[in-house]
Protein backbone atom coordinates (compact mmCIF):
# COMPACT_ATOMS: atom_id res chain seq x y z
CA UNK A 1 0.00 0.00 0.00
CA UNK A 2 1.17 3.42 -1.12
CA UNK A 3 2.13 5.57 2.21
CA UNK A 4 1.08 8.56 0.82
CA UNK A 5 -1.71 9.67 -1.65
CA UNK A 6 -1.46 13.47 -2.10
CA UNK A 7 -4.21 14.04 -4.68
CA UNK A 8 -6.82 12.67 -1.89
CA UNK A 9 -6.59 15.50 0.01
CA UNK A 10 -5.67 18.86 0.47
CA UNK A 11 -4.35 20.58 3.75
CA UNK A 12 -4.05 24.16 5.60
CA UNK A 13 -0.58 25.03 5.86
CA UNK A 14 0.39 26.82 8.98
CA UNK A 15 3.92 28.05 9.22
CA UNK A 16 6.61 30.84 8.66
CA UNK A 17 4.52 32.27 4.96
CA UNK A 18 1.35 32.69 8.25
CA UNK A 19 2.75 35.86 8.34
CA UNK A 20 1.56 36.76 4.98
CA UNK A 21 -2.15 36.27 6.11
CA UNK A 22 -2.15 39.41 9.02
CA UNK A 23 -2.73 42.28 6.22
CA UNK A 24 -6.73 43.30 6.77
CA UNK A 25 -8.53 42.61 3.71
CA UNK A 26 -9.34 45.01 1.42
CA UNK A 27 -12.92 43.76 0.31
CA UNK A 28 -14.12 46.62 -2.08
CA UNK A 29 -11.61 46.86 -4.70
CA UNK A 30 -11.35 43.79 -7.15
CA UNK A 31 -8.16 41.75 -7.38
CA UNK A 32 -5.65 42.45 -9.32
CA UNK A 33 -2.96 40.63 -10.49
CA UNK A 34 0.48 41.32 -12.09
CA UNK A 35 3.15 38.94 -13.58
CA UNK A 36 6.21 39.91 -14.64
CA UNK A 37 8.31 37.21 -16.67
CA UNK A 38 11.95 37.79 -15.55
CA UNK A 39 13.20 35.29 -18.26
CA UNK A 40 13.53 31.60 -18.32
CA UNK A 41 10.80 30.23 -15.52
CA UNK A 42 11.04 33.52 -12.90
CA UNK A 43 8.09 35.05 -12.40
CA UNK A 44 7.38 38.01 -10.24
CA UNK A 45 3.53 37.83 -9.15
CA UNK A 46 2.30 40.94 -7.25
CA UNK A 47 -1.18 39.74 -6.01
CA UNK A 48 -2.79 42.45 -4.91
CA UNK A 49 -0.62 44.04 -2.35
CA UNK A 50 1.54 40.58 -2.33
CA UNK A 51 4.99 40.33 -3.87
CA UNK A 52 6.02 36.63 -4.71
CA UNK A 53 8.66 35.49 -6.90
CA UNK A 54 8.76 31.86 -7.96
CA UNK A 55 12.80 30.75 -9.06
CA UNK A 56 14.09 33.88 -9.34
CA UNK A 57 17.07 32.57 -11.35
CA UNK A 58 19.45 35.34 -12.84
CA UNK A 59 22.91 34.09 -12.67
CA UNK A 60 23.69 32.10 -15.87
CA UNK A 61 26.53 29.13 -14.94
CA UNK A 62 28.13 28.22 -17.98
CA UNK A 63 27.21 24.69 -20.36
CA UNK A 64 31.25 24.11 -20.27
CA UNK A 65 30.76 22.84 -16.83
CA UNK A 66 28.32 20.53 -16.77
CA UNK A 67 29.04 17.00 -18.34
CA UNK A 68 26.89 13.46 -18.77
CA UNK A 69 28.23 10.18 -16.75
CA UNK A 70 29.28 7.87 -19.32
CA UNK A 71 26.64 5.58 -21.06
CA UNK A 72 24.13 8.21 -20.30
CA UNK A 73 24.59 10.81 -23.19
CA UNK A 74 21.50 12.62 -22.60
CA UNK A 75 21.93 13.64 -19.02
CA UNK A 76 23.65 16.54 -20.11
CA UNK A 77 24.08 18.30 -16.97
CA UNK A 78 24.55 15.23 -14.21
CA UNK A 79 27.67 15.92 -13.63
CA UNK A 80 30.16 19.64 -13.56
CA UNK A 81 33.91 20.23 -13.47
CA UNK A 82 33.99 22.66 -10.50
CA UNK A 83 32.08 24.44 -8.04
CA UNK A 84 29.77 27.50 -8.69
CA UNK A 85 29.27 31.07 -7.56
CA UNK A 86 26.13 33.26 -7.38
CA UNK A 87 26.10 36.44 -9.53
CA UNK A 88 25.38 38.99 -6.34
CA UNK A 89 25.92 42.09 -8.58
CA UNK A 90 23.18 40.49 -10.96
CA UNK A 91 21.08 40.04 -8.37
CA UNK A 92 21.26 43.00 -6.44
CA UNK A 93 20.32 44.88 -10.03
CA UNK A 94 17.56 43.20 -10.47
CA UNK A 95 16.18 43.99 -6.55
CA UNK A 96 16.80 47.59 -6.74
CA UNK A 97 15.11 47.69 -10.56
CA UNK A 98 12.11 45.13 -10.13
CA UNK A 99 11.24 45.42 -6.26
CA UNK A 100 12.43 48.90 -5.38
CA UNK A 101 11.45 49.97 -1.97
CA UNK A 102 8.70 47.26 -1.64
CA UNK A 103 9.02 44.33 0.55
CA UNK A 104 9.14 41.11 -1.15
CA UNK A 105 6.53 38.76 0.94
CA UNK A 106 7.33 34.73 -0.24
CA UNK A 107 10.24 33.26 -2.31
CA UNK A 108 8.80 30.16 -3.75
CA UNK A 109 11.19 27.19 -5.59
CA UNK A 110 9.27 24.95 -8.34
CA UNK A 111 11.65 22.49 -8.26
CA UNK A 112 15.14 22.60 -7.29
CA UNK A 113 17.89 22.22 -10.23
CA UNK A 114 20.13 24.89 -10.58
CA UNK A 115 18.22 27.04 -13.49
CA UNK A 116 15.77 27.24 -10.75
CA UNK A 117 16.85 26.84 -7.04
CA UNK A 118 20.40 28.16 -7.73
CA UNK A 119 19.99 32.11 -6.49
CA UNK A 120 16.89 31.90 -4.19
CA UNK A 121 18.73 31.57 -1.17
CA UNK A 122 20.51 34.76 -1.64
CA UNK A 123 16.86 36.48 -2.69
CA UNK A 124 16.38 35.74 0.79
CA UNK A 125 19.47 36.73 2.67
CA UNK A 126 18.90 39.87 0.76
CA UNK A 127 15.07 40.39 1.06
CA UNK A 128 14.21 38.70 4.25
CA UNK A 129 11.15 37.30 2.67
CA UNK A 130 10.62 33.52 3.72
CA UNK A 131 11.04 30.70 1.15
CA UNK A 132 8.86 27.75 0.05
CA UNK A 133 9.92 24.71 -1.98
CA UNK A 134 11.10 20.82 -1.38
CA UNK A 135 13.16 19.66 0.96
CA UNK A 136 15.75 19.49 -1.46
CA UNK A 137 15.58 23.39 -2.03
CA UNK A 138 15.69 24.00 1.82
CA UNK A 139 18.57 21.71 2.25
CA UNK A 140 20.40 24.25 -0.60
CA UNK A 141 19.06 26.97 1.10
CA UNK A 142 20.59 25.59 4.45
CA UNK A 143 23.99 25.07 2.97
CA UNK A 144 23.83 28.80 1.82
CA UNK A 145 22.82 30.04 5.77
CA UNK A 146 19.41 30.54 5.26
CA UNK A 147 18.16 29.88 9.05
CA UNK A 148 15.65 26.67 8.90
CA UNK A 149 12.50 28.85 10.25
CA UNK A 150 12.93 30.83 6.63
CA UNK A 151 12.30 27.98 4.20
CA UNK A 152 8.80 25.83 4.06
CA UNK A 153 9.44 22.39 2.83
CA UNK A 154 5.98 20.85 0.98
CA UNK A 155 5.48 17.65 -0.90
CA UNK A 156 2.25 18.70 -2.12
CA UNK A 157 -1.61 18.68 -1.63
CA UNK A 158 -1.05 21.35 0.72
CA UNK A 159 -3.12 25.15 1.01
CA UNK A 160 -1.41 28.17 1.81
CA UNK A 161 -3.71 31.07 3.00
CA UNK A 162 -1.81 34.66 2.30
CA UNK A 163 -4.07 36.91 3.34
CA UNK A 164 -5.57 39.36 0.75
CA UNK A 165 -7.79 37.00 -0.39
CA UNK A 166 -4.94 34.90 -1.63
CA UNK A 167 -5.08 31.00 -1.83
CA UNK A 168 -2.01 28.80 -2.90
CA UNK A 169 -2.12 25.21 -3.47
CA UNK A 170 0.94 23.14 -3.89
CA UNK A 171 0.40 20.96 -6.71
CA UNK A 172 3.23 17.77 -6.82
CA UNK A 173 4.33 17.68 -10.64
CA UNK A 174 6.76 16.17 -12.61
CA UNK A 175 9.55 16.91 -14.45
CA UNK A 176 10.31 17.47 -18.34
CA UNK A 177 12.48 14.54 -20.21
CA UNK A 178 11.67 10.50 -19.85
CA UNK A 179 14.19 7.59 -19.51
CA UNK A 180 16.49 8.32 -21.77
CA UNK A 181 17.90 10.88 -19.30
CA UNK A 182 16.95 9.71 -15.59
CA UNK A 183 18.94 11.42 -13.55
CA UNK A 184 17.92 14.68 -14.54
CA UNK A 185 14.16 13.49 -14.90
CA UNK A 186 12.85 10.58 -12.28
CA UNK A 187 11.89 12.25 -8.88
CA UNK A 188 14.96 12.84 -6.46
CA UNK A 189 15.79 14.55 -3.45
CA UNK A 190 18.41 15.21 -1.57
CA UNK A 191 19.21 13.39 2.12
CA UNK A 192 21.18 16.34 3.82
CA UNK A 193 22.46 19.65 3.04
CA UNK A 194 25.24 19.43 0.29
CA UNK A 195 28.28 21.03 1.69
CA UNK A 196 30.17 24.25 0.13
CA UNK A 197 33.44 23.99 -1.51
CA UNK A 198 36.23 24.79 1.53
CA UNK A 199 37.89 26.87 -0.62
CA UNK A 200 35.20 28.92 -2.74
CA UNK A 201 31.99 28.67 -0.54
CA UNK A 202 30.08 27.33 -4.34
CA UNK A 203 28.33 24.11 -5.00
CA UNK A 204 27.65 21.95 -7.37
CA UNK A 205 25.41 22.58 -9.91
CA UNK A 206 25.08 19.00 -11.58
CA UNK A 207 21.49 17.30 -11.34
CA UNK A 208 23.47 14.23 -9.68
CA UNK A 209 25.46 16.08 -7.38
CA UNK A 210 23.65 19.15 -5.46
CA UNK A 211 21.04 20.02 -7.63
CA UNK A 212 18.61 17.20 -7.86
CA UNK A 213 15.12 17.86 -9.30
CA UNK A 214 13.75 18.02 -5.92
CA UNK A 215 11.52 14.95 -6.12
CA UNK A 216 9.74 16.25 -9.25
CA UNK A 217 8.16 19.65 -8.97
CA UNK A 218 5.65 21.78 -6.87
CA UNK A 219 3.13 23.73 -9.13
CA UNK A 220 0.88 26.40 -7.80
CA UNK A 221 -2.60 26.87 -8.14
CA UNK A 222 -3.68 30.44 -7.17
CA UNK A 223 -7.08 32.27 -6.47
CA UNK A 224 -7.09 35.59 -5.63
CA UNK A 225 -11.06 36.44 -4.19
CA UNK A 226 -11.85 40.32 -3.49
CA UNK A 227 -14.86 42.61 -3.59
CA UNK A 228 -16.86 39.80 -4.97
CA UNK A 229 -14.50 38.69 -7.38
CA UNK A 230 -12.74 35.90 -7.98
CA UNK A 231 -9.36 35.61 -10.12
CA UNK A 232 -7.47 32.47 -10.88
CA UNK A 233 -4.01 31.03 -12.46
CA UNK A 234 -1.85 28.08 -12.46
CA UNK A 235 1.99 27.95 -12.79
CA UNK A 236 4.25 25.01 -13.45
CA UNK A 237 7.79 25.29 -14.46
CA UNK A 238 8.14 22.22 -15.87
CA UNK A 239 6.34 19.09 -17.27
CA UNK A 240 6.67 16.22 -19.18
CA UNK A 241 3.80 14.35 -21.08
CA UNK A 242 5.87 10.69 -20.62
CA UNK A 243 4.37 10.08 -17.14
CA UNK A 244 2.60 13.17 -16.26
CA UNK A 245 -0.11 10.82 -15.39
CA UNK A 246 1.95 8.21 -13.50
CA UNK A 247 2.15 8.11 -9.56
CA UNK A 248 5.29 10.12 -8.59
CA UNK A 249 7.51 7.45 -6.36
CA UNK A 250 10.24 8.71 -4.08
CA UNK A 251 11.75 6.13 -1.38
CA UNK A 252 8.50 4.22 -1.33
CA UNK A 253 5.96 7.50 -0.84
CA UNK A 254 3.53 7.49 -3.51
CA UNK A 255 2.61 11.07 -4.20
CA UNK A 256 0.13 10.67 -6.74
CA UNK A 257 0.00 11.54 -10.22
CA UNK A 258 0.74 15.06 -11.74
CA UNK A 259 -2.55 15.14 -13.12
CA UNK A 260 -4.91 13.36 -10.65
CA UNK A 261 -3.06 16.41 -8.22
CA UNK A 262 -3.79 19.24 -10.14
CA UNK A 263 -7.45 17.58 -10.60
CA UNK A 264 -7.81 17.49 -6.46
CA UNK A 265 -6.27 21.16 -6.10
CA UNK A 266 -9.29 22.16 -8.68
CA UNK A 267 -11.88 20.58 -7.09
CA UNK A 268 -10.35 22.11 -3.37
CA UNK A 269 -10.96 25.30 -4.71
CA UNK A 270 -14.20 24.95 -6.25
CA UNK A 271 -13.21 25.82 -9.98
CA UNK A 272 -14.01 24.35 -13.48
CA UNK A 273 -11.19 26.67 -15.25
CA UNK A 274 -8.52 29.12 -14.70
CA UNK A 275 -8.12 32.86 -15.87
CA UNK A 276 -4.44 31.96 -17.26
CA UNK A 277 -1.67 29.12 -17.27
CA UNK A 278 1.76 29.93 -16.86
CA UNK A 279 2.60 26.85 -18.34
CA UNK A 280 5.59 24.66 -20.77
CA UNK A 281 6.18 21.56 -22.11
CA UNK A 282 4.71 22.30 -25.38
CA UNK A 283 1.38 20.99 -27.16
CA UNK A 284 2.16 17.03 -25.67
CA UNK A 285 1.99 18.31 -22.36
CA UNK A 286 -0.67 20.88 -23.13
CA UNK A 287 -3.03 18.18 -24.63
CA UNK A 288 -3.14 16.49 -21.15
CA UNK A 289 -3.30 20.04 -18.59
CA UNK A 290 -5.57 22.16 -20.83
CA UNK A 291 -8.41 19.56 -20.45
CA UNK A 292 -8.45 19.70 -16.62
CA UNK A 293 -7.65 23.16 -16.45
CA UNK A 294 -9.67 24.73 -19.21
CA UNK A 295 -7.42 27.93 -18.76
CA UNK A 296 -8.47 31.48 -20.93
CA UNK A 297 -4.80 32.33 -21.73
CA UNK A 298 -1.86 30.61 -21.87
CA UNK A 299 1.13 32.32 -20.69
CA UNK A 300 4.38 30.36 -21.77
CA UNK A 301 7.24 29.92 -19.79
CA UNK A 302 10.76 28.06 -19.47
CA UNK A 303 11.59 28.10 -23.60
CA UNK A 304 14.21 30.54 -23.58
CA UNK A 305 17.29 27.97 -23.02
CA UNK A 306 19.25 27.57 -20.14
CA UNK A 307 22.49 29.10 -21.12
CA UNK A 308 21.84 32.29 -23.27
CA UNK A 309 23.43 35.72 -20.97
CA UNK A 310 20.90 37.47 -19.03
CA UNK A 311 21.52 41.47 -19.70
CA UNK A 312 21.47 41.35 -23.66
CA UNK A 313 17.93 40.12 -23.04
CA UNK A 314 15.50 37.71 -24.96
CA UNK A 315 17.40 35.66 -27.40
CA UNK A 316 14.94 35.01 -29.65
CA UNK A 317 11.39 34.79 -30.43
CA UNK A 318 9.05 32.54 -29.54
CA UNK A 319 7.56 30.17 -31.68
CA UNK A 320 5.77 26.85 -31.35
CA UNK A 321 3.07 26.27 -34.17
CA UNK A 322 2.12 23.10 -33.08
CA UNK A 323 1.38 24.42 -29.82
CA UNK A 324 -0.11 27.42 -31.24
CA UNK A 325 -2.60 25.23 -33.41
CA UNK A 326 -3.93 23.80 -30.34
CA UNK A 327 -4.63 26.51 -28.32
CA UNK A 328 -6.96 28.23 -31.09
CA UNK A 329 -8.65 25.26 -31.27
CA UNK A 330 -9.34 24.48 -27.61
CA UNK A 331 -10.14 29.02 -27.82
CA UNK A 332 -6.96 29.38 -25.15
CA UNK A 333 -5.49 32.31 -25.71
CA UNK A 334 -1.59 32.39 -26.55
CA UNK A 335 0.12 35.45 -25.15
CA UNK A 336 4.07 35.13 -26.04
CA UNK A 337 6.92 37.02 -24.53
CA UNK A 338 8.50 39.72 -26.47
CA UNK A 339 11.26 40.66 -24.04
CA UNK A 340 12.36 40.03 -20.53
CA UNK A 341 10.26 41.77 -18.01
CA UNK A 342 7.19 41.93 -19.88
CA UNK A 343 4.49 42.31 -17.42
CA UNK A 344 0.70 40.61 -17.95
CA UNK A 345 -2.61 42.22 -16.48
CA UNK A 346 -4.46 39.95 -15.04
CA UNK A 347 -8.13 40.95 -14.47
CA UNK A 348 -11.48 39.71 -14.59
CA UNK A 349 -11.70 41.27 -18.42
CA UNK A 350 -8.55 39.28 -19.21
CA UNK A 351 -5.26 39.29 -19.44
CA UNK A 352 -3.38 42.09 -21.15
CA UNK A 353 0.63 42.78 -21.56
CA UNK A 354 2.63 45.99 -20.13
CA UNK A 355 5.56 47.03 -21.38
CA UNK A 356 7.09 47.69 -17.85
CA UNK A 357 9.19 50.49 -19.31
CA UNK A 358 10.57 52.01 -16.03
CA UNK A 359 11.80 48.45 -15.11
CA UNK A 360 13.49 47.54 -18.93
CA UNK A 361 15.12 51.40 -18.18
CA UNK A 362 16.41 50.52 -15.56
CA UNK A 363 17.99 47.61 -16.58
CA UNK A 364 18.96 48.29 -20.21
CA UNK A 365 16.44 46.31 -21.73
CA UNK A 366 14.61 47.46 -25.19
CA UNK A 367 10.80 47.62 -24.45
CA UNK A 368 10.82 44.89 -26.86
CA UNK A 369 13.36 42.98 -28.68
CA UNK A 370 13.84 43.42 -32.12
CA UNK A 371 15.28 40.13 -34.48
CA UNK A 372 17.06 40.18 -37.74
CA UNK A 373 14.92 38.53 -40.38
CA UNK A 374 17.78 35.58 -40.51
CA UNK A 375 16.73 34.64 -36.63
CA UNK A 376 13.35 34.64 -37.26
CA UNK A 377 13.76 32.36 -40.42
CA UNK A 378 16.29 29.93 -38.32
CA UNK A 379 13.30 29.65 -35.39
CA UNK A 380 11.27 26.92 -36.40
CA UNK A 381 10.39 26.27 -32.46
CA UNK A 382 12.37 26.77 -29.57
CA UNK A 383 13.63 23.66 -28.36
CA UNK A 384 11.70 23.72 -25.00
CA UNK A 385 8.89 22.83 -26.27
CA UNK A 386 9.43 20.26 -28.81
CA UNK A 387 8.42 16.99 -26.71
CA UNK A 388 8.43 18.99 -22.90
CA UNK A 389 12.12 19.59 -22.93
CA UNK A 390 12.11 23.01 -21.03
CA UNK A 391 15.29 22.02 -19.24
CA UNK A 392 17.58 21.25 -22.16
CA UNK A 393 16.97 17.60 -22.65
CA UNK A 394 16.28 18.27 -26.25
CA UNK A 395 20.14 19.63 -27.08
CA UNK A 396 22.32 17.75 -29.08
CA UNK A 397 26.10 17.38 -27.73
CA UNK A 398 28.20 18.88 -29.80
CA UNK A 399 30.77 16.56 -31.47
CA UNK A 400 33.59 18.80 -30.07
CA UNK A 401 32.02 19.03 -26.52
CA UNK A 402 31.89 15.56 -25.99
CA UNK A 403 35.25 14.74 -27.24
CA UNK A 404 36.37 17.39 -24.15
CA UNK A 405 34.64 15.40 -21.62
CA UNK A 406 35.00 11.89 -23.03
CA UNK A 407 37.79 11.20 -20.87
CA UNK A 408 36.27 12.48 -17.23
CA UNK A 409 35.67 10.49 -14.44
CA UNK A 410 31.69 10.68 -13.44
CA UNK A 411 31.57 11.36 -9.42
CA UNK A 412 29.54 9.54 -6.84
CA UNK A 413 26.31 10.83 -6.84
CA UNK A 414 27.34 11.96 -3.15
CA UNK A 415 24.05 13.80 -0.95
CA UNK A 416 21.46 13.17 -3.75
CA UNK A 417 20.34 10.22 -5.63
Amino acid sequence: MPRRLVALAFAVVSASVAALATAPALAQSPPRVELTWMSIANWDMKINDKRIMMDAYITRLPQSAFFPPPGIPNDLYAYTRMPQAVDMDSIRKVRDAELGSDKLDLLLVGHAHWDHSWDTPSWAKLTGAPMLGGISACMQAAAQGVPAASCRAVSGGEKVVLGDGITMRIVRFNHSGDASNPIQHFARELYRPPVPDPATGGLRAGVGEDYPNGGGNRAFLFTVERGGEQLSFFVNNSASAFDLDKDILVDGVNYGSPLNNLRAAMRDAGLTQVDAWIGTGGRPVAEMVIPVLHPRTYIPSHWDGLFNAFWPGMPYPFKDEALASYLQAESVSLMPQQQYFDRYILTKAGVQRDENLAVKSKLGFAPQQKFSRAVLDAVTQVSSTSVGDDCGEGFAVPSAWANAFAGLQAPEIGTGR
